[in-house]
């Protein structure tokens, strides 16, 4: 069961802060990023990789579904449209203890356009509506949704209205808004992060056109002052490619965002808090890469990130005592 920072068990039924996020991302926030990145942050809310109905229902369930309790608050996002499907994988979400289920209604890869996943289901409102409808008549924890705010040809904002009010209607209360519109043909998901320009505006209108919802705002925040401004509109921040790139930006998350008292960890150890979950993973066969692919932002900004990043990500593949090349890559923190 997650713990709130007095170490008491906190009720299911509570809903997890979304003060501040890290988002899902594919590749990237899997369960060793997220070990990671909970070393930096105890309250930040994590998110799982997007898991489509698919993979869990046809595929490796225990595999997709695998998290440490060391990651909570922990939610898992899911890509599907079959309300039955996602209903069936909300279940096991709960029953692996997860705290949120949040459902993708952003991602524009052609991939998942092909099979109704993502932003494309901007264009049927009331088909997320009965997936979300579905999802919460099967759980008991908290069903949110993760949207843009329009795609190409349906991209006004009485449009955008209408999609979230009609989410809301089937119980929905709580939106993360990547504040940009998708196009669903021509670019490249990584284009669709960069090229259709950010419109804090449009998501500051729906809260204030919702101002009983949770508004969680998510795309291009790069720094925990922008974080506190946006706070003075929006009930969350939502962080992706930053705090990924840069993710000692999350050591000083609970102090300014949430008022803890604990001490600021440092990057040194931030490194070392690492090294017996490493240790533990080389045992159980896996390879040391495949944890501190997570951590080579971990020395951005000073002298030595250079040399830190060629020792986790070139000869790691050369050598054959991983844990010491690994402290000999926290030496290069020491002091940091």
């Amino acid at each position: 069961m997650p713990l709130t920072p007095t170490n008491q068990p906190i009720s299911r039924a509570l809903r997890p802060s979304r003060r501040f996020s890290v988002a899902p991302m594919m590749d990237w926030t899997d369960r060793h990023c997220r070990y990671f990145l909970r070393q930096l942050s105890k309250e930040a809310l994590l998110y799982t990789e997007m898991v489509t109905t698919g993979a869990i229902l046809h595929g490796d369930a225990p595999r997709f579904l695998r998290h440490s309790a060391a990651e909570y608050p922990l939610a898992l996002q899911l890509g599907g449209s079959v309300p039955a499907d996602l209903a069936a994988c909300a279940k096991l979400a709960e029953q692996a203890d997860y705290n949120e289920v949040n459902l993708n209604v952003g991602c524009p890869s052609d991939r998942v356009q092909n099979n109704m996943i993502g932003a494309c289901l901007m264009g049927h409102p009331q088909l997320v509506a009965d997936c979300v409808k579905a999802m919460q008549d099967a759980v008991g924890i908290e069903v949110t949704v993760k949207h843009r705010i329009g795609i190409n040809g349906r991209d006004s904002y009485a449009q955008l209205r209408d999609f979230v009010g009609t989410v809301q209607d089937a119980g929905c209360q709580s939106f993360t808004v990547h504040a940009r519109i998708a196009i669903l043909e021509g670019l490249s998901p990584k284009e669709n992060r960069e090229i259709p320009p950010l419109r804090y505006d449009v998501a500051a209108q729906l809260k204030q056109d919702f101002p009983e919802l949770e508004i969680i705002l998510n795309g291009g925040i790069k720094t925990l002052e922008e974080c506190r401004a946006h706070l003075q509109t929006f009930d969350g921040v939502m962080l992706g490619r930053e705090a990924y790139h840069n993710p000692y930006l999350l050591a000083e998350v609970d102090q300014q965002l949430y008022a803890s008292q604990q001490p600021v960890l440092s990057r040194y150890e931030a490194m070392l808090s690492m090294r017996d979950y490493i240790a533990e993973h080389l045992v159980e066969g896996g390879s040391m890469h495949h944890v501190t692919r997570h951590m080579l932002g971990l020395a951005q900004g000073f002298k030595g990130a250079r040399k830190f990043r060629q020792l986790l990500s070139v000869d790691i593949h050369k050598t054959s005592q991983p844990l010491a090349l690994f402290e000999q890559a926290a030496e290069l923190l020491q002091g940091h």
